[in-house]
């Protein structure tokens, strides 16, 4: 995709074909060649006979030096690069491939406006519509192995609420062990990698994705509830933040948690995190394979490990290929 091309149809004005391709150096040919590009990827962009092309609304694209200073307004330490591209395939495989390349990716952020193969937990595919979310991945150097990280995801977890709540956005709840929830809809999600050594010193990257202003086009391929921080803002009659404030602030509180976890372990974030558990005290459905488990929510423990009350007695378990539901008491059967 042409960068320039974006930054010209950002303002949401009409742009003729002759005066784009003049601003870019290029033909109207080449530019109606971007633009089929864009619309392929699903960016709602309109032809107008007569006027030219328009995003209507805009575009608020990302923007590494944007981000980059209103990171050092806070914290100032912990990021160590900064990469956003308009398109990639995955903002985790993209800092994988430089762990496995033996670079340096401690301390590295990558954004990225469109994901091509964005992933989600249990291999689940995380839809990516262009420039309309937070997609972004962490790399974090490990010293001791992955011991020493037991319950990050859920930390992960409480520095994302409280990078929303230096807003003013409230009630954001938490659901174990990878995702941010609003009322019940998904907001946004987690997920964590490990490249080298387990056991000894490994790169850790953090993949997040957020719900910023999600396009209902989008929205017919996601098979859950799901909500995103513009719904949030109107509810809450809070001013929708910019995507590169967003992004600044989510770095600010994941990095400084970072830079503290791997002394201080979970326990320090419990009972953050158990404040904002969206199924404390409740029935909920534990899929693990082929098995099953089902029992009420007690909490989680200092290592992050989930607490249920069952048939059985109170049982721990650890995040991994485990899937939570509610359960949905059938109110006509207990008649």
């Amino acid at each position: 995709m042409h960068k320039a091309l974006l930054k010209l149809l950002a303002d949401g004005e009409f742009h003729s074909g002759e005066s784009l391709g003049k601003h870019l150096g290029m033909s109207r040919a080449a530019v109606w060649k971007h633009i089929q590009h864009l619309q392929e990827k699903g960016l709602a962009l309109e032809s107008v006979k007569g006027k030219g092309y328009i995003v209507a609304g805009g575009l608020d694209l990302l923007d590494a030096n944007t981000i980059a200073e209103e990171y050092k307004k806070s914290v100032g330490q912990g990021l160590q690069h900064l990469q956003v591209e308009t398109e990639m395939d995955s903002t985790s495989q993209q800092l994988l491939r430089r762990s496995a390349a033996n670079e340096d990716i401690h301390g590295a952020a990558c954004f990225a406006e469109l994901q091509t193969a964005g992933r989600g937990r249990r291999g689940r595919s995380w839809q990516s519509p262009f420039a309309s979310n937070l997609y972004f991945s962490l790399g974090w150097r490990i010293q001791s192995g992955v011991a020493a990280v037991e319950g990050l995801s859920l930390a992960v977890g409480v520095a994302l609420c409280e990078a929303l709540e230096t807003f003013g956005f409230c009630d954001v709840q938490l659901k174990w062990p990878n995702d941010l929830l609003y009322k019940g809809k998904k907001l946004g999600g987690i997920l964590l990698e490990i490249s080298g050594d387990a056991a000894g010193e490994c790169d850790l990257i953090i993949g997040v994705g957020l719900n910023v202003a999600m396009p209902e086009s989008a929205s017919q391929n996601i098979d859950q509830p799901w909500v995103d921080v513009k719904a949030l803002a109107r509810e809450q009659k809070i001013n929708l933040p910019s995507r590169n404030l967003l992004a600044a602030r989510c770095l600010q509180s994941l990095f400084a948690m970072l830079a503290k976890f791997e002394s201080l372990g979970f326990a320090a974030w419990q009972a953050a995190w158990q404040k904002r558990n969206a199924h404390q005290n409740t029935e909920v459905q534990l899929l693990m394979g082929k098995q099953q488990v089902n029992g009420r929510v007690l909490g989680v423990d200092t290592s992050g490990a989930l607490l249920l009350k069952t048939s059985q007695g109170e049982q721990s378990f650890i995040g991994g290929e485990i899937s939570l539901r509610a359960v949905v008491s059938d109110k006509k059967s207990e008649r």
